[in-house]
């Protein structure tokens, strides 16, 4: 079941906050930027470059995705491996909030979100 009308605002205000944070200057934003989609109980944030080729044509790189899982009121982290299948992060799979999953990936200890 997708996230309702009032989750998604919320989770939208929670996700831009963070990438502001993150984000580099104005200037610097067409060679890398970050962005975010929700597609059912999902969030998935990722980078934004040129396309290595063609300068002028952008590419989405994912970076890490949380799934909301109900019936446990938890989130499960995900990264995704050189394979581009997304895996359970395994030193922390799952976190109680939104804000957990954003504080996870901003630290980062394990080198497996950005790259």
């Amino acid at each position: 079941m997708a996230f309702s009308e009032f989750e998604i605002a919320r989770y939208s205000k929670q996700v831009r906050t963070f990438l502001e944070t993150i984000r580099p200057p104005a200037s610097a934003r067409k060679d890398l930027d970050f962005g975010f989609l929700m597609d059912g109980q999902s969030v998935e944030i990722f980078e934004v470059r040129p396309v290595w080729d063609n300068p002028e044509k952008q590419i989405e790189l994912s970076v890490a995705k949380a799934t909301y899982v109900k019936r446990h009121n938890h989130w499960k982290v995900y990264w995704q491996r050189a394979d581009l299948k997304w895996h359970a992060y395994e030193p922390q799979p799952t976190v109680v909030s939104l804000q957990q999953f954003l504080d996870l990936i901003n630290e980062d200890s394990h080198c497996c979100f950005w790259s």
